[in-house]
């Protein structure tokens, strides 16, 4: 088995680690049980670039138990787990990345897990999807297709698409109701406050906050720091975000008026500079930056640095500018995305992740099961119901269902009442 992790010898305590996590993983392990019989990956290889941490770890597992060769890497340096690395070498993965790449490492390691020439990929942000296309197109004839996990990758793979330059189908397991409806919306907004609380230690109850961004991750966001005690402001470009965001209670405004008020601003949008520029000159002494989109480029870091006098690290996830004027902003995590990137970072709780890697698992299954055109494509609803109707079994929740009568009843167009 073939790998390049930070200290193998770390494995045992990564499984301690990974063990836990499938105890809160139901849906997962049943589908790995599922794929010890059926076997429905056999021969084939399947690369990932994602979080490499516990819960995902799980997830290779279980494509490894249906079959299939795991070449596993990371979709961001600063959120790999190396205990988690060394487990995943020791149980049969061929593991690739370590905490604290490089630049130059994070591409090596992709280039490392495209070296098993993969029949599918599991991309999270689309870095190794895009590496493909750009660099290893040798690959590209062996490619059945690909599964997309966040937000800013689907909108870079839509892009690509468009523009004709994507050349093998993407499921946009994002874009599945039981993808956004939960891990963006319950996941990031636990795991953003998980880790801010971890790292700082301040108290969020009677703070404001302001929360950049109202989709389904934003919501996420400002929902716990409401429920935490904070004013939460919101800012939008969306009309119907926005005023929804009103009606759900927050205050709303652009980015200049709300970084005013702020004593910590959270990004949640998956595009560039959204706090830049002169939003820096009008931010109050003290204010905690923090970023929860996939890439780093939310809060513009060189102009952060350009208006300040003086930086420093007050611990290795917390980086202090001192301003002109003497104020002082504190960024977080080097501006990546801080559930996972913070030092006290876990990302989403593995109940969450259950829902979202069991969707992978089966979007996988049906790029392999099914010839696809070019295209990024939804996740069957029917797949969706499966998982969810797994999820409430293993929650011992029961629901109701319609009766025959009720069945006719909607389908008959001629009764009114």
């Amino acid at each position: 088995m073939s790998y390049n992790v930070k200290d193998i010898s770390l494995a045992p305590e990564g499984k301690r680690k990974i063990e836990w996590v499938q105890r809160h993983m139901p849906v997962l392990e049943h589908i790995k049980k599922e794929f010890q019989e059926e076997k429905p990956f056999e021969g084939i290889t399947i690369a990932s670039c994602l979080h490499l941490e516990p819960k995902t770890i799980n997830l290779g597992l279980t494509l490894h138990e249906g079959g299939a060769e795991v070449a596993m890497t990371g979709c961001n340096p600063l959120s790999t787990q190396d205990d988690a690395t060394a487990a995943g070498a020791a149980l049969g993965l061929h593991m690739y990345g370590w905490r604290g790449e490089t630049n130059e490492e994070y591409y090596e390691n992709i280039n490392k897990v495209l070296d098993h020439e993969p029949d599918i990929l599991i991309d999270d942000g689309a870095d190794m999807i895009f590496l493909v296309h750009r660099e290893r197109k040798e690959l590209m004839d062996k490619i059945i297709g690909a599964c997309e996990e966040t937000t800013t990758g689907i909108h870079r793979l839509k892009s690509m698409h468009q523009d004709k330059a994507l050349k093998f189908p993407v499921m946009a397991v994002n874009d599945s109701y039981m993808k956004y409806l939960f891990d963006n919306r319950y996941g990031t907004g636990q795991s953003t406050f998980d880790s801010i609380m971890g790292s700082t230690n301040v108290l969020i109850a009677g703070k404001t906050i302001v929360v950049c961004g109202y989709g389904w991750c934003g919501r996420g966001v400002a929902m716990r720091a409401d429920g935490l005690g904070a004013n939460v402001i919101v800012t939008e470009i969306d009309p119907i975000r926005a005023l929804e965001a009103r009606m759900d209670g927050y205050r709303v405004m652009t980015i200049r008026e709300a970084v005013k008020e702020a004593d910590m601003l959270v990004t949640v949008t998956g595009n560039v500079d959204v706090v830049s520029g002169d939003d820096f000159k009008y931010m109050k002494d003290g204010c905690i930056l923090a970023n929860s989109g996939h890439f780093n480029v939310e809060i513009n870091k060189e102009d952060l640095e350009k208006m300040s006098k003086s930086t420093k690290m007050l611990k290795p996830d917390i980086k202090e500018f001192v301003m002109e004027d003497g104020r002082k902003l504190y960024l977080l995590a080097d501006g990546r995305l801080v559930n996972l990137a913070g030092e006290r970072g876990q990302g989403h709780p593995a109940e969450i992740m259950d829902m979202s890697f069991a969707m992978q698992t089966l979007a996988a299954k049906y790029l392999l099961n099914n010839k696809l055109d070019v295209g990024v494509y939804k996740t069957l609803d029917e797949t969706d119901i499966h998982v969810a109707k797994l999820k409430l079994k293993a929650m011992d929740i029961n629901i109701d269902s319609l009766t025959t009568e009720q069945v006719a009843y909607l389908k008959n167009w001629e009764e009114g009442t």
